[in-house]
């Protein structure tokens, strides 16, 4: 069983161009791909400046993408992180968020995430906090969807040196206390999850009261040291069988946007072929379907050094001979690739602290 499939920009460092993103839209629609979530870390205005409103021309390319999504049948949405709001739920923050609300609306949410993430977690009353918060803004919003993710998303317990030691049965106090209509995102036992077991999605399914909606970390390479690498292979560790686990499956997908469709169509492929799935055919049916014959084989050739060894740990003699070689090509992965190698995506400790 395929769950619904879906992007979800919600990395850290350069964002995507408006052209990059109605690209991807149109190109993994006709794999399955059914809802793209908007929430890049770089825009400030879903998540430190969320209580300022959305200058007219910033708005306008909102409206412009999400009526591409419709146009390829797909589900557009946002992600709102209100930073700290559950901190002080007043009358001024209840107004704020009910204009930000109301800009958003304008814009025919099909879905609207709201993003309790990336904040300081460590309190006695976090979930009926954020509760009372979800059921606040299912009251007002026009979206058919609200999808939440909260503090503590995973079991990786870098979260509590982060952000904070989790409340004690924080997450069932979630499950229990919400509208079961509200989704809940999940990334798995780690940030970055290596698999996805289904021992381990009907434990968090009882936790939750409900399917996890996965928030899948791969291919997502922000952060300074994953920012040093390729995130190219094909999707392991995620049997067909969690399909029918999962409320839906998103995948952050890394910053290069036209290198991303290679993995997001070897996890589509994956849910389709069940256990007949082979990952390294997978990649390359999928390269070549996204780069072309040569351009697909260059790369596979040179996997060890984009995604394993990376910036870091190739030589300058390696770099200059990579740089040649997809120099050659005239195709936006090339030029993706060519960036790369020069530190165009680079991310440092300061942005993981300011977006």
């Amino acid at each position: 069983m395929t769950p619904e499939l879906g992007i979800i920009e919600g990395f850290f460092g350069r964002p995507y161009s408006w052209e990059d993103r109605a690209d991807m839209v149109r190109a993994l629609a006709p794999a399955g791909y059914g809802f793209y979530l908007y929430a890049p870390k770089a825009d400030g205005y879903l998540r430190r400046r969320w209580r300022e409103p959305y200058p007219d021309t910033e708005l306008e390319a909102l409206a412009a993408f999400a009526e591409a999504c419709r146009n390829a049948g797909v589900r557009f949405g946002v992600g709102l992180s209100p930073y700290e709001l559950f901190l002080g739920f007043d009358g001024p923050a209840k107004g704020a968020l009910a204009a930000k609300l109301a800009q958003l609306d304008g814009l025919g949410l099909a879905d609207l995430g709201v993003f309790f993430d990336d904040m300081k977690g460590d309190l006695p009353e976090l979930a009926e906090r954020q509760i009372e918060i979800l059921h606040w803004i299912a009251e007002r919003t026009r979206a058919s969807r609200i999808i939440a993710c909260p503090s503590y998303y995973t079991d990786d317990p870098v979260l509590d040196r982060v952000f904070g030691q989790r409340p004690a049965n924080y997450l069932e106090d979630l499950g229990a206390g919400l509208d079961p209509a509200i989704r809940l995102m999940w990334t798995g036992e780690e940030v970055c999850s290596r698999e996805f077991s289904p021992g381990h999605l009907e434990r968090v399914t009882g936790q939750m009261r409900r399917k996890p909606f996965l928030w899948d970390n791969y291919p997502v390479n922000d952060g300074p040291r994953m920012s040093r690498h390729l995130h190219l292979r094909a999707f392991t560790g995620r049997p067909a069988a969690i399909g029918a686990q999962v409320a839906a499956h998103g995948i952050n997908t890394a910053s290069q946007a036209v290198l991303s469709r290679i993995p997001a169509l070897t996890l589509a492929e994956s849910y389709a072929r069940g256990e007949g799935y082979q990952y390294l055919a997978a990649f390359r049916r999928a390269a070549e379907a996204v780069l072309g014959a040569d351009l697909a084989d260059g790369v596979e050739r040179t996997l060890l050094l984009l995604e394993d060894a990376g910036l870091d740990g190739m030589t300058a003699d390696q770099k200059t001979r990579l740089t040649a070689r997809f120099a050659a090509f005239d195709h936006p992965a090339a030029r993706e690739i060519l960036a790369w190698l020069d530190g165009a995506f680079a991310i440092g400790a300061e942005e993981l602290q300011t977006q």
